[in-house]
């Protein structure tokens, strides 16, 4: 996923990257026209991610698009109409597993550079029936003492859920192309 427009979307002139220098350094995208004066500053997008826990298991997913056996917390976009974090992460275990959430509680936020996202993850207790979304291809229940994590982004909100709840848990490598 590149992480800046190539071109300007307003006048379609080649954007050319430039340095701000501020409390951060940080590398923006600027249309070279000045009477357009479009910048693209690449700022992270806000997902949220839900530690779902479900009849005393924990419920991973693969997306339909993820070559098997990778399993992941279940994420969505913090959408715009979205009232809260707390709402967005509810609606996305209602819209992926068809799970009602019993209770949102907040783990932290987590960096995930290659994607350019900020992840705000949650600790989602949850009751129902699991009926999977259009985007999912399959679900695992996982006992939250055997549960490993992957040493990166909604991985680590796992592994600190995980702490916080009197585990030891351990991680797995995970492939470079995932």
């Amino acid at each position: 996923m590149p992480s800046h427009y190539a071109f300007c979307p307003h006048c379609a002139s080649p954007l050319t990257p430039r340095a701000h220098t501020g409390s951060l350094d940080v590398l923006r995208h600027s249309c070279p026209d000045a009477a357009c004066g479009f910048v693209h500053w690449d700022n992270p997008v806000p997902v949220v991610a839900a530690v779902v826990e479900h009849e005393g298991a924990l419920i991973l997913a693969r997306n339909k698009a993820w070559t098997a056996p990778f399993f992941a917390l279940i994420t969505g976009f913090l959408e715009k109409a979205d009232p809260s974090p707390e709402e967005a992460v509810a609606r996305e275990v209602k819209e992926e597993l068809d799970l009602d959430a019993t209770g949102v509680h907040f783990i932290g936020h987590y960096r995930f550079e290659r994607q350019n996202q900020l992840i705000l993850a949650f600790h989602v207790p949850a009751t129902g029936v699991i009926t999977l979304g259009e985007e999912l291809a399959e679900h695992k229940r996982i006992d939250p003492a055997r549960a490993r994590y992957w040493p990166v982004a909604t991985g680590l909100a796992l592994r600190d859920w995980l702490r916080a709840q009197g585990h030891d848990p351990q991680p797995f490598d995970v492939p470079d192309k995932v």
